[in-house]
């Protein structure tokens, strides 16, 4: 299972993109240093021209990619969703249980972020911060209804509902799981975010990720079990 799952490759839609990054060597160094940029400088301060710079190309060139750093953001926040939808479902295989099914869902919605060696031009713990930090920006838009029908959320809410479904299974009665998901994800952000910039507002420490679990999981269990 996993030799299968190491050879796949992680889809984004592709009205997300002009070109493809995945398919030549600047598409994924643009990827790459876009990550490490957006992270370094938030994406206020983010523009194609330090990127260019950054990569030693052109803004054209990127331009060729990407008609915006908007679009940029969709798609780094639509890799993560379907590179987590990837590791659920790796790590779900052959497990009968479904409370442990779902406590493997929570963990992987709080756990720490190690380097996936399968997608080395990404940097997947680098990638997460910038979902906490800046993943709200990519729907918190005006344009939100036009992108959501254009598809772009669609990783997001693939990976939502797998975990509702997992919550139907341990309790097929429980009216609100899609709630309850984007909830879970949310505040796992959240929590993240305020751990390390707002840590009066959370019990939780920051690279506290073993807390955080036990939080979410006290959240689903004691929510889902009454």
């Amino acid at each position: 299972m996993k030799r299968l799952l190491a050879n796949i490759n992680i889809k984004v839609d592709d009205k997300i993109y002009l070109k493809d990054p995945e398919t030549s060597e600047i598409g994924r160094n643009i990827i790459k240093n876009g990550i490490l940029l957006i992270d370094e400088l938030g994406l206020e301060s983010f523009t194609f021209r330090k990127l260019a710079e950054r990569i030693g190309s052109t803004e054209a060139t990127i331009y060729r990619y990407f008609e915006s750093k908007h679009k940029l953001l969709i798609y780094l926040i639509s890799w993560y969703w379907s590179w987590q939808e990837y590791r659920l479902m790796f790590a779900i295989s052959n497990i009968e249980s479904a409370e442990t099914r779902l406590k493997i869902a929570i963990r992987i919605l709080s756990g720490e972020i190690n380097q996936d060696m399968d997608f080395a031009h990404i940097d997947e713990e680098t990638l997460q911060r910038i979902v906490v930090a800046e993943s709200a920006k990519a729907y918190l838009t005006k344009g939100v209804d036009i992108d959501n029908k254009e598809g772009f959320f669609l990783s997001y809410k693939r990976f939502c509902r797998r975990i509702a479904d997992l919550i139907r299974e341990f309790n097929p009665d429980y009216p609100y799981p899609a709630s309850l998901v984007s909830t879970l994800a949310e505040s796992a952000h959240y929590q993240k975010f305020f751990a390390r910039h707002l840590p009066s507002l959370t019990n939780i420490k920051e690279n506290s990720e073993k807390h955080l679990e036990d939080f979410l999981l006290d959240l689903t269990f004691k929510t889902i079990s009454r």
